[in-house]
């Protein structure tokens, strides 16, 4: 993965809009291309600034970027995802799910609505269900090794399998393919899998050609599951839907689980079923909005920077030309000590006041005090009543 850009964005062509969604804390992403003529139209991204847009610290931070885009296979949209580092996976759950969401709030569709999304990993047609959360077809699961793909030997229970060695531990791994690439590796407890040393490595073993998502599940029930997730390009996050659905059809298939199931991931849950009439797997889950943001045109952010540079001299105020020191209220300002003892605006008056004080006696400051409290009184009956003109 490349290193931030000092000047975030500047590769960008024009003001880019967009909306982040996120399902289980999977988060994208996503711009409306739609309305788009050319056929190769991505909005002048490139894996440099996907890299840029999904950085966490110096960008605007997401797990990748989904693109909705004119169709090119006969489905009603197109779908484009990039990963976090800049690659293009061919599907992605989570970002169907999320990708449908954004499609419902943005053209107002309400419960029942489907969409027809062609993929690279072919068409996934995802509906919006009356509770809000997203249904998915996600397809027939690929269990041949060549489709999924891998180098792994298909076992007796009909999906790749195999031992795998990294860093000197062995691994019993199954593989299936949801249109990505998936390595399951069933464990007694996930916690105690250190996901960042295996899943990074077994990610780029041999035996995936096309790298691959790593899946540690544990088997609560036949019916619940629970998986932490190493995701290709992206490395932990907090859910993967095509993970999932792998995991679900893996343990399936080493009767380890039933058919239909809930998979716990660090993100919260997804129910997956694996249609035995079909053989297609379903998924439900959420996504929800995030918030909408504009990340205005470099060109124009420069030229801003570059009008208040060239303006800001004219303002400065010259190092030799005397300042102005203001007036202080010590009455309010200086009620719990002199904030200027050096200079202080008042210590004349003060001065004075010390002096009075040292050189007369109490008689005389009580006869001061009520000749001046008398002189006043007048001053102000006469003024209020005439009668001094």
């Amino acid at each position: 993965m490349s290193s931030p850009s000092k000047t975030p964005f500047s590769s960008l062509q024009a003001e880019l809009s967009f909306s982040k969604y996120q399902g289980l804390g999977n988060d994208f992403l996503i711009l409306d291309g739609r309305a788009a003529s050319d056929p190769n139209f991505v909005f002048g991204l490139t894996p440099e600034l996907v890299v840029e847009l999904c950085d966490r610290r110096f960008g605007v931070g997401g797990d990748g970027v989904i693109l909705a885009l004119p169709p090119n296979n006969g489905g009603e949209l197109r779908m484009r995802i990039f990963n976090a580092d800049g690659t293009e996976p061919e599907m992605c759950g989570n970002g169907i799910r999320c990708l449908a969401r954004f499609l419902a709030d943005r053209d107002g569709d309400g419960p029942g609505r489907t969409w027809q999304i062609d993929t690279l990993a072919g068409r996934i047609v995802p509906e919006l269900l009356p509770d809000g959360t997203i249904r998915v077809d996600m397809g027939a699961p690929f269990l041949e090794p060549a489709e999924v793909p891998t180098t792994l030997e298909t076992s007796s229970a009909g999906l790749p399998q195999g031992e795998l060695e990294v860093d000197g531990e062995s691994f019993a791994v199954a593989a299936a393919g949801m249109g990505n690439p998936h390595a399951v590796i069933p464990v007694p407890l996930v916690e105690e899998i250190d996901l960042e040393r295996f899943g990074a490595l077994l990610e780029v073993h041999p035996a995936f050609p096309a790298k691959t998502n790593v899946h540690f599940v544990q088997v609560l029930a036949p019916d619940h599951l629970v998986m932490r997730v190493w995701e290709r390009g992206a490395g932990p996050t907090l859910a993967c839907g095509t993970g999932a659905c792998a995991t679900l059809v893996a343990c399936h298939s080493l009767g380890l689980c039933e058919r239909r199931a809930r998979l716990d991931l660090p993100g919260g849950p997804l129910q997956i079923h694996w249609d035995a009439a079909s053989g297609k797997v379903f998924m439900d889950g959420p996504a929800e909005h995030v918030f909408d943001a504009v990340i205005p045109d470099p060109r124009a952010v420069a030229e801003a920077r570059s009008q208040s540079a060239a303006a800001a001299p004219a303002a400065a105020i010259p190092s030799s030309a005397p300042v102005a020191v203001p007036e202080i209220d010590c009455a309010t300002v200086c009620t719990n000590g002199c904030i200027r003892p050096d200079n202080c605006p008042s210590a004349e008056a003060r001065a004075r006041v010390a002096a009075l004080l040292s050189g007369s006696s109490l008689d005389d400051l009580v006869t001061l005090a009520t000749n001046t409290l008398e002189s006043r009184t007048r001053a102000r009956f006469e003024r209020d009543t005439g009668l001094g003109s």
